[in-house]
């Protein structure tokens, strides 16, 4: 028996290997985590400290960044698969707004180009009055938001009598710049149309039958130009597509400005 029991072969200690194994792999998906986590804290501030100081914000602004998925990966690649910046009344030229961009396949080490760059810009009806106060006379204190139009009073002096012409005007975006086309009128409360504007006041009218161009660009970098706008029933919202030659180049990095 003592023979048949020395030539037994030893029963294999694998739970330790096992246990060893599984300790191993928590920490290295716990370093990687802190990996991760120190990696996201510090690009986020680099995004962060950088916005700041490019647009002039004051240091406790509260600026939202959003990278999905793992960090580090990218940051090896080379690029964000995504990237969103986006905060609140922030000053664009002396209009505040809510301002958020996204952008595709960012590069992280300078140069190169992104596969697709915007800008979402909402504002309410008082800076909508402050931007179209800059419209040489346009009745920009009148001004309301009657989605998907704006509504605008405007006065015909017609022997010394002022005529209240109410208006509503559809925004489009032309070039760069906002559009407001009239796109109905109301006299003394009642619907009017064109035509019948045009052969009651004549000439008089024009100025209201007529397009209102909003200049956007010397409010924004060169890089940046409207696309797209629409009237909400609390904000106007504006849409902007982002050359990404902004991240390169300090031409496409410089003010616009207004013919």
């Amino acid at each position: 028996m003592l023979a048949t029991d020395a030539g037994a072969p030893a029963p294999r200690r694998r739970w330790p290997w096992v246990v060893t194994l599984l300790v191993v792999g928590v920490l290295a998906a716990a370093a990687w985590f802190v990996g991760e986590y120190v990696a996201r804290g510090i690009v986020e501030r680099t995004i962060r400290e950088q916005v700041t100081r490019e647009l002039g914000l004051p240091a406790d602004q509260q600026i939202d960044i959003g990278i999905p998925g793992p960090i580090i990966p990218q940051l090896i690649v080379g690029s964000f698969a995504e990237l969103t910046i986006a905060s609140d009344d922030v000053s664009l030229g002396g209009l505040n707004a809510d301002v958020r961009v996204d952008a595709m396949d960012v590069p992280t080490r300078g140069g190169g180009d992104w596969s697709g760059g915007y800008a979402t810009v909402s504002f309410d009806e008082a800076q909508l009055q402050t931007l179209l106060s800059q419209v040489e006379g346009f009745p920009a204190e009148t001004v309301s938001l009657d989605a998907p139009d704006v509504a605008a009073d405007f006065e015909l002096q017609v022997l010394g009598i002022a005529v209240p012409v109410g208006v509503s005007l559809a925004p489009r975006a032309e070039g760069g710049d906002l559009v407001l086309s009239p796109a109905a009128f109301r006299v003394a409360g009642a619907e009017i149309t064109a035509d019948a504007l045009r052969d009651q006041f004549g000439l008089l009218a024009s100025p209201i039958l007529g397009d209102w161009n909003v200049c956007f660009a010397d409010r924004v970098p060169q890089a940046v130009e409207l696309t797209d706008v629409e009237v909400r029933r609390e904000a106007v919202v504006a849409r902007f597509e982002i050359d990404s030659a902004i991240i390169r180049d300090p031409a496409a990095q410089a003010m616009g400005t207004c013919a």
